[in-house]
């Protein structure tokens, strides 16, 4: 029997709990329809007994109290909502309880933006991570010490396992259905929740956010002079003469304030333009390229697949129904 141990944190996302607990439960029934006995001991584990969500809307009743788990196999914990960092600070008390399990032999994964209070707990420190593509430069900076797999829906490092954004914490639910059962009932669980199990990128899911939140005026000067010339060739001594700042200087301001390195920023910005031209008109992959200042097909290509995950076509053919064949 694996003990699974669900944490309602305050703060938490009321569906990153319940799907959790739904999904091992239902897995339980798959195995007895199967002539097998159940594998799963799923609680539901907090700080108090009842823990109110979405502005006091819900209210979820743990099965157990900290105190009650002195030992388990998994701890799942679940997306948070709101200010990460006041979501950690309302649940500084379950650190410690995580902490302990893990170093007891527990493996932990975090859905999505429950990454942050993994994280919080150190156990992270020199490990890799996934979590939601619209949060990663606040973990990054709030977490200097872990490294955030870019686009990555599942990660798995030393017993602790993380997810991508929103509902791609199904993805990395059912990998540990199949680690802890087998292929066949992991299968079975995608069929019956209508989940594909094998997507493993969650890159084409994400718009590149223009990381302007900063106080560097040359760089936003720099940001939007790359918005403005997508359709042309720009360098890094360009952009740094723009500017009046040496190369160095620049590049290294740069990184400071977006998070990306000058060339990065600049595939980023073209490539998340190419994307709505796909998703939007009936212009074919050259005319694409072409619009967004490349003329190398194979790197477009390269380049396209590398952001989002897929290739221009399979990308076009995913969220352009109108698309014209290649």
């Amino acid at each position: 029997m694996k003990n699974v141990s669900i944490l309602v944190p305050e703060s938490s996302v009321m569906q990153a709990i319940a799907d959790p607990q739904y999904l091992f439960s239902a897995v339980n029934q798959f195995l007895l329809a199967s002539g097998k006995l159940p594998l799963f001991n799923v609680q539901l584990v907090a700080a108090k007994k009842q823990v109110k969500l979405n502005n006091g809307n819900y209210a979820v009743t743990a099965d157990a109290l900290l105190a009650d788990v002195k030992k388990t196999d998994l701890v799942i914990i679940p997306a948070l909502f709101g200010s990460m960092p006041d979501a950690i600070a309302k649940n500084i008390q379950l650190i410690p309880w995580i902490n302990e399990r893990y170093h007891q032999g527990a493996e932990v994964a975090s859905l999505c933006v429950g990454a942050f209070l993994l994280a919080a707990t150190g156990l992270l420190d020199g490990k890799k991570c996934s979590t939601h593509w619209g949060f990663q430069n606040e973990f990054r900076a709030m977490f200097p010490n872990v490294t955030v797999v870019d686009g990555s829906i599942i990660t798995e490092e030393h017993r602790i396992y993380s997810s991508g954004g929103a509902n791609s914490y199904w993805n990395l639910l059912l990998h540990l259905i199949e680690k802890y059962t087998n292929r066949e009932t992991a299968i079975l669980a995608s069929k019956y929740f209508a989940v594909d199990i094998d997507r493993e990128n969650q890159s084409a899911y994400a718009m590149f956010q223009a990381q302007k939140n900063h106080a560097d005026a040359e760089i936003k000067k720099a940001q939007n002079y790359i918005e403005k010339n997508i359709h042309n060739k720009i360098s890094v001594d360009e952009l740094a003469n723009k500017v009046a700042l040496g190369r160095r200087s620049f590049e290294r301001r740069f990184k400071t304030a977006t998070s990306n390195s000058v060339l990065e920023y600049i595939q980023r910005v073209k490539i998340e333009s190419a994307k709505r031209s796909f998703e939007s008109s009936r212009k074919n992959i050259n005319q694409v390229m072409c619009d967004v200042g490349y003329t190398d097909t194979k790197a477009f290509r390269s380049i396209f697949k590398k952001v989002t995950g897929l290739t221009p076509i399979e990308y076009r053919n995913k969220y352009n129904k109108q698309a014209l064949p290649a």
